[in-house]
């Protein structure tokens, strides 16, 4: 969870774009997680929209994250094709997880006895 200082000498839209830049390199924020709105987040932090809005343009010039125009912000995926792809199949599987109110835990288990089982995993050993 992203908390603006308001005592501290960085600028809260630096604050905010830090956290969100962190949360993204965390996992916290996957690719693919939609944002709140401008509004919404300022709202939930106690700041101006427009502080949200700069660190959101900053953010999005960077790549880090995209405006999908009435749909919304969300954390853009990785340039290369494969991570990408990588990235959506593992968004699809987190929306699922939800869906069927299995735990995180279990469902990793799952993944990694899956990816250990793969030919690629048995040719390696």
């Amino acid at each position: 969870m992203i908390v603006i200082d308001p005592g501290s000498p960085v600028p809260p839209f630096e604050q905010l774009r830090a956290g969100l830049v962190d949360a993204v390199a965390s996992g916290e924020l996957a690719a693919g997680a939609r944002l709140p709105t401008v509004r919404r987040l300022a709202e939930d932090l106690g700041i101006a929209p427009g502080t949200v809005a700069r660190a959101y343009r900053e953010l999005e010039a960077s790549g880090i994250i995209e405006t999908r125009g009435r749909n919304g912000t969300f954390v853009a995926f990785d340039a290369d094709p494969a991570r990408q792809q990588l990235q959506r199949a593992a968004a699809a599987f987190a929306a699922q997880v939800r869906e069927l109110h299995l735990d995180t835990d279990e469902a990793l288990a799952i993944v990694a006895a899956a990816l250990r089982s793969s030919p690629a995993a048995a040719a390696g050993s």
